[in-house]
């Protein structure tokens, strides 16, 4: 039954997620909304948005754990399995000023993360603040771009955020939009709650660390969402939307999903996550921040040595030490 659970958890998350996300793109084109700015928040949080109910759920029930766990592993599994795969489909090209920027804002987050340990629970207080902090960072980008894309010797291939809306936009007529982002939050919170469930029943059976259920089977359900839009833009060689995509999905990852978690219940940090996994976190958000800056892509090769990288990394977490 735990398995059933687990199964429909994961399936739920990934069609709630993908639902949510195309309905509310929709929505806020139908209204008018900047492109820029559809592009730089509502794609970032609703891709999201699977985390966050997954976190929220887990830590309401008493596994801060798998909480943590989520959010943590969720940014590994983006990195070095999506980002990994979509470079083994295609070459992702990385020039777009704002992926630059995206990405050192990943590593400040990350930086951010690895001092949170030392207080050794996230307070309400401190998760407000993370949530002031990622407010404040997607006003200075949607500042940023738009001021990019109004100067004279703006590139027009530079448009990452809004070739993400392009990618969720679809064609259907508001209200139908409007019905499709109801049943998106509606398959997250069963999803959430079903995948919880299972997850952690199995991890007691079996005497799994809830720690590493959050940080594997959990973290890699909830980035289901990531994993289809960049195997799907990597197919069309639409790299801004990959990369953009990934680092998004970090960036909120640590800011708001772990922000908002801890203002609802304080979340504390114990054991391996805090001495192992939130420093390889900040290890491979500063290779990439390299990787984009110094070589401006991503390769197949690359693409490979992550896959064996996230390989190696679920065998040692499932290493009994």
């Amino acid at each position: 039954m735990d398995y059933v659970l687990i199964a429909a958890g994961l399936m739920l998350l990934f069609l709630g997620g993908e639902a949510l996300v195309r309905g509310s793109v929709t929505i806020s084109k139908r209204l008018g909304i900047s492109a820029i700015l559809v592009g730089v928040v509502v794609v970032g949080f609703g891709t999201s948005a699977p985390e966050l109910l997954v976190s929220i759920k887990a830590s309401l029930a008493g596994q801060p754990d798998i909480a943590l766990g989520n959010v943590v592993g969720s940014n590994i599994a983006n990195i070095l399995l999506i980002l990994g795969l979509a470079a083994i489909i295609t070459p992702v090209i990385c020039t777009d000023k704002a992926i630059q920027r995206d990405a050192a804002a990943v590593v400040i987050a990350s930086v951010l993360l690895l001092g949170l340990p030392y207080m050794k629970i996230v307070s309400q207080v401190t998760g407000c603040v993370m949530v002031f902090l990622l407010i404040a960072y997607l006003v200075y980008s949607y500042r940023a771009e738009r001021k990019d894309k109004l100067a004279l010797t703006k590139n027009l291939n530079e448009r990452t955020h809004e070739l993400e809306v392009e990618e969720y936009e679809n064609q259907m007529g508001l209200v139908f939009s409007i019905g499709m982002s109801v049943v998106g939050i509606a398959m997250l919170v069963f999803g959430a709650d079903f995948l919880v469930k299972g997850a952690s029943n199995v991890a007691r059976q079996f005497g799994i660390p809830e720690a590493v259920i959050g940080l594997s089977l959990v973290a890699v359900g909830t980035s289901l969402p990531e994993m289809a839009t960049a195997i799907s833009a990597a197919l069309k060689k639409n790299s801004d939307v990959i990369i953009g995509n990934i680092l998004g999905s970090n960036l909120f990852n640590i800011l708001c999903i772990l922000g908002v978690t801890a203002v609802i219940k304080p979340v504390p940090f114990t054991g391996q996550i805090a001495s192992f996994d939130i420093p390889f976190t900040l290890s491979i958000a500063i290779v990439s921040f390299m990787l984009i800056v110094f070589f401006k892509k991503f390769g197949r090769l690359t693409g490979i040595v992550f896959i064996l990288m996230y390989i190696i990394y679920i065998w040692w977490i499932y290493t009994p030490m």
